[in-house]
C-alpha cells in the first residue's frame, strides 16, 4: 500500500449535546499529503471533524511520507495517544505541541481526551513496511525490496484471512467461503479476539480486499451488493491459497475447531 487510509467510525467523532454524532469518514493519502482534524469552523477548515468541546478547532494534523506518517500535535494543553490495537498494550504519547511525530505501528488508533463519556478516535493504516532482500544484504549498494503482499501475521486482519481460509485447508474441495457471522462465530472463543464484531471483521475483509491483497470487485448497483460481497471474500481466499499467503500451520492461530464446536453444542441444549 502506498500512503495511508484515515478512517472515522460511525459515532467515534465525539457527541453534541451528548449525542454520538458525525457520519463516518474515510480518507486516502499520499505521500506528502496532509489532513488535519479538529473542531473546525467556517474559518477553520478540517478534513476529520471532531465534536467535542474539549478538542481544539485546529487539534493536529497527519502527514504521509514514503514509508510511514506522522502526527503533530497542535494542542497546548493535551497530549494524544497512538494506540497500537493489535499489539500488547502498546502505544505512543504525542505531546502537546509535538510537530512531525513518526508513528511506528502498521495499523494504530488515534485517541483524543474529551470530557463527556463518548471516545474521539479515528484509526490509521500506515504504508506497507520495508524490508531488505536477503540476497541483497551482504552487497554494499543492494537494492531494496518490497514483498508483493505484506501480511503481518501477528495482526487481526490476518486472523480473518486464517478464518477465511481454513474450510478449504481443511478439505481441498470447492467449499463454501465462511460468512462474516461465521468468521465472528469462530473467533469467539479466541482469548484476545473474543469481542470481535460483525463490523469490525467486515472492516478487516474490505482493509485485505482493498490495500493488502489490492483486490477489485466489479459491481457498483444495489441489486449486486450482495454478489460483491460474496465476490470479494472469494478472491481474497483464492490469492491466499494460491500464492500460499495462508498454508496450514496457520490454523494454529485459531481457536481449537473442537472447543469451538463443544461450547455451540452446549449452548443449543
Amino acid at each position: 500500500m502506498s500512503g495511508v487510509v484515515v478512517h472515522l467510525p460511525q459515532g467515534s467523532g465525539g457527541a453534541d449535546d451528548g449525542e454520538p454524532c458525525g457520519d463516518p469518514v474515510t480518507l486516502r493519502l499520499g505521500p506528502g499529503e496532509v489532513a488535519r482534524f479538529g473542531r473546525g469552523s467556517t474559518t477553520v477548515p478540517v478534513e476529520l471533524r471532531l465534536a467535542d468541546a474539549a478538542i481544539s478547532r485546529l487539534a493536529g494534523e497527519i502527514r504521509v511520507s514514503d514509508d510511514h506518517w506522522q502526527l503533530t500535535n497542535h494542542s497546548t494543553t493535551h497530549s494524544y495517544l497512538v494506540e497500537n490495537p493489535e499489539g500488547a498494550g502498546e502505544y505512543l504519547r504525542v505531546p502537546p505541541r509535538r510537530v512531525g511525530a513518526p508513528i511506528p505501528f502498521e495499523f494504530s488508533r488515534v485517541v483524543l481526551p474529551t470530557r463527556g463519556d463518548v471516545p474521539v478516535s479515528f484509526q490509521v493504516f500506515a504504508p506497507d513496511h520495508v524490508y531488505l532482500d536477503p540476497d541483497a544484504m551482504g552487497v554494499p549498494w543492494g537494492n531494496r525490496t518490497v514483498t508483493a503482499y505484506s501480511l503481518d501475521e501477528t495482526a487481526t486482519y490476518f486472523l480473518v484471512l486464517v478464518a477465511l481460509c481454513e474450510p478449504r485447508l481443511r478439505d481441498q474441495s470447492r467449499v463454501a467461503v465462511p460468512t462474516t457471522p461465521q468468521i465472528v462465530e469462530r473467533l469467539r472463543w479466541h482469548g484476545a479476539h473474543d469481542a470481535l464484531t460483525a463490523r469490525a471483521v467486515s472492516s478487516h475483509i474490505d482493509y485485505l480486499a482493498e490495500e493488502k491483497l489490492r483486490i477489485g470487485v466489479l459491481g457498483t448497483d444495489e441489486r449486486g451488493k450482495a454478489d460483491r460481497r460474496n465476490g470479494k471474500r472469494e478472491e481474497i481466499v483464492g490469492l491466499a491459497l494460491r500464492f500460499g499467503l495462508v498454508r496450514e500451520e496457520h490454523l494454529a492461530l485459531l481457536p481449537s475447531p473442537t472447543r469451538a464446536g463443544g461450547r455451540e453444542r452446549q449452548a443449543g441444549r
